[in-house]
């Protein structure tokens, strides 16, 4: 590699010249070359949209992964190229417990039975987490970050260039100025002075000196205009190019909601599935946890209690052949069962169900029905109507109404 001494120490006087330059701008000691006022605008929403990217980059980043010791080494996989291990969610791995504990438990009893299904659920959730990040981070991290690291560091680059020709400028205004100053201080004051006497050779006057500096002067600041004015073209259509990356990233934005969008609705329809089978096989598990205790009522999340209308006791009449019994050892047939009087109520049911068996009505998530209870039946139940359907309806799956 040649050194080259010359070129060294030219760079050097550049460098030593601009930092003087800029040092008296910051100090009012030197006249600034001032840029448009929609240059200024351009060059206020890059910045501002360059802060705000990084920082949504950011924020995102600690969204998709919380573990920053993870965050730190993806960064340092992707800048040695090389590919990011796989990592179980952590949605898998309670999954992967879950089937575990079930196997030491007995996948046959009522709680490893759970532990089975609620693992499947968690296992599904982990790898729509996985999915949802994979695309996340193609769609939407991959585009702010290009930005940052390409068409920024480009912009970036030319706006440091376009500030050393400013300053060129500006000092090449600054030696015209002063060349100027010179030559007509100079031509006020002639000075002639005989360098040779005996053949009466007269120099040049220090007006001419300084008249040859203007023009020197004056060429330099052309050229330096030139310059200046092709780097602001260049620099004022990277800035405009500002408005394309609005544009795309409200493209990668309307992907990230929609990806989180399906995330969310898998995710909820998950566990709306896994609630259906809990609620399915609750009343089997309790049976069979404690065989001398009656079957309890399937039990979603707690909702207020309700009341409703007294409705007079009638006395349980022994079975009669040929004569039905409303309620008579707990057995209901819904096509014998006639509504009192008095007493009936609208209900709104809370959450889906499904009948375990014929003396039951399945249930969906917000629909009306009619319920009222019979004498001699489990508290925990009601008698629902819909139409011509009738059955056993829990009453935790309900909001009654007045």
């Amino acid at each position: 590699m040649e050194f080259n001494v010359k070129k060294l120490a030219s760079d050097a006087g550049v460098f030593f010249s601009r930092a003087m330059q800029f040092t008296e701008e910051k100090l009012g000691q030197a006249e600034k070359t001032e840029l448009d006022a929609h240059f200024e605008n351009l060059l206020a929403r890059a910045d501002c949209t360059k802060n705000w990217t990084e920082k949504i980059l950011r924020q995102t980043e600690v969204l998709l992964q919380p573990n920053p010791s993870a965050r730190v080494e993806e960064f340092l996989y992707e800048k040695l190229d090389r590919k990011v291990p796989s990592r179980v969610t952590n949605g898998e791995l309670l999954a992967q417990y879950m089937t575990e504990a079930a196997n030491d438990f007995g996948p046959g009893t009522p709680y490893g039975k759970t532990l089975i299904k609620v693992g499947e659920t968690q296992r599904r959730l982990g790898a729509a987490e996985r999915e949802f990040i994979h695309s996340a981070s193609i769609n939407f991290l991959t585009p702010l970050r290009n930005f940052l690291e390409g068409d920024w560091r480009t912009i970036s680059k030319e706006r440091r260039i376009l500030q050393n020709r400013r300053l060129d400028l500006d000092a090449c205004k600054a030696r015209l100025k002063k060349a100027k100053a010179a030559e007509a201080k100079a031509a006020a004051v002639p000075d002639f002075q005989e360098t040779r006497p005996r053949n009466y050779v007269l120099s040049a006057s220090a007006s001419a000196l300084w008249s040859d500096e203007v023009e020197k002067a004056e060429h330099e600041l052309r050229l330096t205009q030139t310059e200046f004015d092709r780097q602001a073209e260049v620099t004022r259509l990277l800035l405009e190019g500002i408005s394309s990356t609005h544009v795309n990233h409200l493209r990668c934005l309307h992907e990230f909601v929609e990806s989180q969008t399906n995330y969310y609705a898998q995710c909820y329809q998950f566990m709306l599935d896994l609630q259906k089978q809990l609620g399915r096989f609750s009343g089997t598990f309790v049976g069979n946890a404690d065989s001398s205790s009656p079957a309890a009522a399937p039990s979603p999340p707690a909702v207020a209690a309700a009341t409703l209308p007294a409705v007079p006791t009638i006395p349980v009449v022994p079975t009669i052949v040929g004569v039905p019994n409303t309620v008579a050892e707990g057995v209901l047939n819904p096509n014998e069962v006639k509504p009192p009087a008095s007493g009936t109520r609208k209900a709104r049911v809370l959450y889906d169900y499904e009948a375990a068996d014929s003396t039951e009505l399945a249930l969906l998530a917000d629909e009306m029905i009619t319920v009222y209870s019979l004498p001699g039946m489990d508290p925990d139940w009601l008698i629902g109507e819909r139409g011509n359907q009738k059955g056993k309806v829990p009453v935790t799956y309900l909001e009654l109404l007045s």
